[in-house]
């Protein structure tokens, strides 16, 4: 027998504890054993235990050995508190047929180097991962590049997929005309896709699990593949749930599915008043009483300097009401003359552009958009409801039915096939069905007379099934993510469930168009109320500026009155000023001061 590096460690070991020894009799201590009831009460008759005996001196010994400082065959020999060895090395080897090399070194100092440890000791230590660095390694069969992992010996048996022998919905997996192998499908396409992108060969056979007539149970489906006496793998519509990946491991989902809840629909009569609809009760005020406060400001702002605004109180209430509602229609024919009525009034403008074209959409929407009405709103009024629920024979839509949703399951109706589902729905024999997504769909695209009622209320997949800790299942997902990316998981969906003929899709939830409301639009009402308050301000400023620039000398010739007269007299003064037309305001004060100067210069020239 060679000598190998456990003859050296051996080597080193029977040197450190004859070095203890030593240290224990230069210290006095003595080499005295005695009988150890604990052995002796073991049987062991091949070994006699009883004839072994303790050392006395056993822990006074152990510390000697934990003082050991050395230089062995081995390296450093020295050990930490914790019993530990100082700085520990070891060989990394590489076997190769019947012999081996060494392919680097490991350290706790210095982690994986190809130069010994001991070069690293004088230095900080380092075991970030751009510092571990090993030889080239020979795999088996010589060469230099890392396997993939596993593959299948050529001689060796093909994988068992276990296949659902489907009696409906046969475009997810089907048998190819009576064969008994032959399979076809969206989930055979993307079974057959996914091994291709593999680098290794999966050498596999499909065999049918069910009798044809009926769908098969699932659940007895994934338990073969557990027990793997039947089949190796499940292919197929298995949906990732809970309870089955406690038995064995699943893929990464290669269709998103979840319970849905499937129910006839009507479409009602035709509402007269749909053109309010758009808007809420609401938005209905509020956009009314801008158009009335618009309208006001501009007859304000326009009054004494445009002859379209003035008249007859009727008539300027028309005139009011007429220019303010043409807006919507951008036909109004009263020109604005002055700067704060323009500018109010291209700010309203644009608010009317905004509203109009708003409720144009959501109009359109409501009466382009076929609505639809059923009493199932959804999971929640289907469970609080007593009618009947109809679900697919092999789905775990019953269990999850009967044990998350507690509903009775006398209220469960097993249906084999599409045309099931429509003659219960449609018969009354069932209120609603609960299927998964998938099903649905491909369902509602035959079907046009039955919607989706609310949203899906469980989240799941559909995956492919291997026993657990197969390294397959793990392949096959990052195939599966590889499909995806590539699109040619998209393009193998459109192949076979693309296919539709109804006019109007009623997959998705229908309902009324959501109605527009002030939240919506408030910022925009705020700066069109800001724009008119503004120029309220503005304009009230200049005209008690200019009234107390050119109030009327009259009264100043005038007796004083009493005071409260006196006030009563200058409110009047002043409404009749701001009803007063600007031009003519101005002319009779240019008059006034002229008389005025008239009256100065025939005082000043007579004689004193």
């Amino acid at each position: 027998i060679g000598l190998n590096v456990y003859g050296l460690y051996a080597y080193d070991t029977v040197w450190i504890i004859a070095q203890a020894v030593k240290t224990l009799l230069e210290a006095g201590g003595n080499l005295t054993f005695s009988h150890d009831e604990t052995l002796s009460s073991l049987k062991g008759e091949a070994l006699n235990l009883s004839a072994l005996s303790r050392f006395d001196e056993g822990s006074q010994l152990l510390d000697y050995i934990m003082h050991t400082k050395m230089s062995g065959l081995t390296g450093p020999v020295q050990f930490h508190q914790d019993r530990s060895m100082y700085q520990p090395s070891y060989d990394i080897i590489n076997v190769v047929s019947d012999g081996f090399r060494q392919i680097g070194y490991w350290s706790n100092h210095s982690g994986l180097s190809i130069v010994p440890p001991e070069s690293f000791y004088s230095k900080p230590s380092n075991r970030s991962s751009s510092n571990q660095h090993l030889k080239p390694v020979t795999w088996p069969g010589g060469t230099l590049v890392t396997p993939r992992g596993w593959v299948f010996r050529n001689n060796g048996r093909r994988l068992r997929i276990g296949v659902p022998d489907r009696a409906s919905f046969k475009d997810f997996v089907s048998r190819v005309n009576g064969s008994s192998n032959i399979v076809q499908g969206y989930c055979i396409d993307v079974f057959e896709a996914a091994v291709k992108l593999l680098s290794y060969p999966v050498p596999h056979e499909f065999i049918f699990f069910g009798d044809g007539l009926q769908n098969p149970n699932y659940n007895e489906l994934v338990n073969k593949v557990a027990t793997g006496v039947d089949f190796d793998a499940a292919v197929g519509d298995v949906a990732i749930v809970t309870k089955r990946t406690r038995i064995v491991d699943f893929t990464q989902p290669y269709i998103e599915s979840g319970l849905v809840v499937v129910a006839p629909v009507s479409t009602p009569n035709e509402n007269p008043w749909a053109f309010l609809r758009p808007f809420t009760p609401a938005m209905w005020a509020v956009t009314a009483s801008f158009f009335v406060v618009v309208g006001a400001v501009i007859w304000i702002l326009e009054h004494r300097i445009n002859d379209e605004f003035r008249g007859p109180p009727k008539r300027q209430i028309v005139t009011i009401l007429w220019f303010t509602f043409s807006t919507m229609f951008f036909s109004h024919r009263e020109n604005t003359v002055s700067t704060l009525g323009r500018m109010v009034l291209l700010i309203w403008l644009f608010v009317v552009l905004i509203l109009t074209s708003s409720y144009t959409a959501s109009l359109t929407s409501i009466l382009t958009v076929q609505q639809l009405n059923s009493p199932i709103k959804g999971v929640d009024t289907l469970i609080s409801s007593t009618g009947r629920i109809g679900f697919q024979v092999g789905s775990f839509a019953e269990s999850y039915m009967v044990d998350e949703l507690n509903i009775a399951r006398s209220r469960l109706v097993p249906l084999g096939s599409p045309q099931e589902y429509a003659n219960a729905l449609q018969n009354g024999t069932v209120a609603a069905i609960v299927d998964e997504r998938p099903y649905v769909d491909l369902f509602l695209s035959e079907y046009c007379k039955f919607a989706i009622r609310g949203q899906e209320f469980t989240r799941c997949g559909w995956g492919f099934a291997f026993p657990r800790d197969s390294p397959l299942a793990v392949d096959m997902s990052t195939a599966i993510l590889g499909l995806s990316e590539t699109g040619e998981l998209q393009k193998i969906h459109d192949k076979w469930l693309s296919k539709s003929n109804c006019s109007s899709p009623h997959g998705s939830q229908s309902g009324d168009s959501e109605q527009l409301n002030v939240h919506s639009f408030w910022g925009m009402f705020l700066v069109c109320g800001i724009a008119c308050l503004v120029a309220i301000f503005i304009h009230f400023f200049k005209i008690v500026r200019d009234y107390c620039k050119h109030t009327p000398e009259e009264e100043e010739e005038e007796a004083i009155p009493p005071p409260q007269s006196s006030r009563l007299k200058k409110l009047q003064s002043f409404l009749a000023y701001v009803d007063q037309k600007e031009e003519e305001s101005k002319r009779r004060s240019k008059r006034k001061r002229n008389d005025l100067s008239m009256n100065l210069n025939s005082i000043a020239s007579r004689p004193i």
